[in-house]
């Protein structure tokens, strides 16, 4: 019996990889699309028993080949360019994959377990797993909040757990082949190698300079509560992310102070940071205005009394650990 994880070679799924590898799990089937190769870097020190194509699966999925041969299928496997304008690639990849998926798993009474996406609430400012809070400001978000209220029909009466998470602003290691998509702990580290400094944004939507404030979520954090539901079979729409929301002014001082504490000198606050130029703003992008999560913070009631237990780390405990491996990987 194998487990499937798609977008294995990814961020998310390669780090749930390693997860499965640490519970001496190996049997797995690794499924993406390796178009942009460089993510096959995230698989080398996974260990696995094979790797489909995402289109081969696909087909090996709806010809029967994997009846009765799966254990679980945990789907990551989606287009995560916020950015992203075409919608029937958006909706193709995202919603009507995870759909086929979705049935499979309904037929054969397997867990499937699945990344959504807190996009799902657009712009507003209550993060509860709720229809009236979910309005997404662009594709991606629609694609995410389309495919979760096709979830909430089969929760009831379903004959399989189905597990849907709510990621908020996952950042760690595995996540250098995502560009742009990158978490901003990735950017800022990049940018004070190369330029001894890191550029925030001013403010917007009634934030200071660098205040604006989202749920930043630690990966090790997300393979934890991915394989604790894994083993619970326990079905829902979960958000996961900290229930803290933390200023983007915070992810670069952790990230400033942890590569200095690597070379040894003392840690500085931000106002030290911004009188050295450190730390710098730079104008609000006009593509972004109407896009733009300003404040984002999990409310993990729902999540709670489910039965999770464990903490989350802080972006200061997160980021020096992150740092860490960045420097020595």
């Amino acid at each position: 019996m194998y487990h499937i994880v798609t977008g294995a070679a990814g961020f998310i799924g390669a780090n749930l990889v390693r997860g499965l590898n640490a519970r001496g799990i190996e049997n797995i089937i690794a499924v993406d699309n390796l178009t942009h190769a460089d993510k096959f870097s995230n698989l080398v020190d996974c260990d696995i028993a094979d790797y489909l194509d995402k289109q081969e699966f696909l087909h090996l999925i709806e010809g029967g080949y994997f009846d009765d041969n799966i254990s679980a299928i945990l789907h990551q496997g989606a287009c995560s360019d916020t950015m992203e304008t075409d919608g029937r690639y958006m909706m193709e990849n995202n919603y009507r994959y995870s759909m086929t998926l979705l049935d499979f798993c309904l037929d054969e009474e397997i867990p499937f377990l699945y990344a959504s996406s807190a996009s799902v609430y657009g712009g507003g400012n209550v993060f509860e797993e709720l229809r009236e809070y979910e309005a997404p400001l662009n594709v991606y978000g629609y694609s995410k909040f389309l495919f979760d209220q096709r979830v909430r029909q089969c929760l009831t009466g379903g004959t399989s757990p189905v597990t849907g998470f709510r990621y908020f602003n996952v950042y760690g290691p595995g996540e250098q082949h995502k560009g742009r998509m990158a978490s901003v702990a990735f950017h800022f580290f990049n940018q004070l190698q190369a330029e001894g400094r890191v550029r925030l944004f001013e403010g917007c939507d009634g934030h200071a300079n660098g205040e604006q404030r989202r749920d930043f979520v630690f990966i090790d954090d997300i393979v934890k509560a991915n394989l604790h539901f894994l083993d619970s079979r326990v079905s829902g729409i979960f958000n996961l992310g900290t229930g803290r929301a933390q200023s983007f002014n915070d992810v670069a001082v952790a990230t400033v102070n942890a590569c200095r504490t690597a070379r040894g000198e003392a840690a500085l606050t931000l106002e030290a940071m911004r009188a050295q130029g450190i730390i710098e703003y730079i104008a609000f992008p006009e593509a972004l205005k109407g896009k733009y999560q300003s404040f984002t913070q999990a409310n993990l009631a729902k999540l709670r009394a489910a039965g999770y237990p464990d903490e989350f780390a802080t972006v200061e405990q997160g980021v020096a650990q992150y740092v860490g491996h960045l420097l020595h990987p």
